[in-house]
């Protein structure tokens, strides 16, 4: 069963605190922090039940991540508690958590902008999901690590990677 129940989506995580006053270093996933509607809240799971949070404060620092301060979260010790968690919103109906197997026929680009190839298919390795691209030459498996994700956009399909040398 999805850890998310209804309709919530993942769309990011708490990568770590900052500070000593509670504030938090989000990475998002299909959303710049910059178009989240802070209006509406996001949720936190606690004992397998979604816990509201409302963000009081958000500073873009870069693409994906965020400096974020979150009602109710007030001190270093009320950060680390939440620093590894899933973060999640409210989402359309029929869209599932972590349904990765939709990226197949996303283009695939490096950081520089130059097509690295198409996603075939999707590997559930625990620990370290991996997207197959065909690179024209061959089969590559990439890494879906937040660290080498630069950019997704959902409007032209296209992932931007900072792709290790030798994997394509």
């Amino acid at each position: 069963m999805s850890e998310t129940g209804g309709n919530l989506l993942q769309i990011g995580q708490v990568l770590k605190s900052n500070g000593t006053d509670g504030e938090l270093v989000i990475g998002f996933f299909d959303i710049a922090p910059e178009e989240f509607d802070c209006k509406e809240p996001v949720f936190i799971y606690f004992d397998g039940l979604p816990v509201p949070f409302f963000i009081e404060a958000l500073s873009p620092k870069g693409s994906s991540r965020a400096l974020v301060r979150l009602t109710g979260v007030r001190s270093l010790e009320d950060a680390d508690e939440i620093v590894g968690r899933k973060i999640f919103a409210e989402g359309e109906e029929g869209q599932e958590e972590d349904d990765f197997g939709a990226l197949v026929g996303w283009t695939v680009k490096d950081a520089d902008g130059r097509l690295s190839g198409t996603v075939t298919g999707f590997e559930d390795i625990p620990g370290n999901p991996c997207i197959d691209v065909d690179t024209g030459h061959g089969e590559a498996m990439l890494p879906l690590h937040e660290d080498l994700l630069l950019k997704v956009d959902k409007r032209s399909k296209t992932l931007i990677m900072k792709i290790p040398e030798g994997l394509i």
